[in-house]
């Protein structure tokens, strides 16, 4: 297993363990510094292991990461409307 494989692999277990934990913020925080952390790592496992490993790795970071999506998917759908 590549370096970049071995990382997002990591990702997801603090993802997990950070779920797993309590928050007053229902986890924004925590989205928001694994968002900043998975973009880049995303980019290395894609460089490094091909557009197809790099589409898996997104897909399984978008099943982890799934309220934040679903809140920017209403929010464009609502910018688009009253534009």
């Amino acid at each position: 297993m590549t370096l970049s494989l071995t990382l997002a692999c990591l990702w997801a277990a603090v993802a997990n363990f950070v779920a797993m934990l309590p928050s007053r913020d229902n986890y924004w925080r925590a989205a928001y510094v694994l968002i900043g952390v998975g973009i880049p790592l995303l980019g290395y496992v894609t460089f490094e292991n091909g557009p197809w490993v790099g589409l898996l790795v997104l897909a399984a970071a978008m099943s982890m990461l799934r309220w934040p999506l679903v809140y920017l998917m209403r929010w464009m759908r609502g910018a688009r409307k009253s534009g």
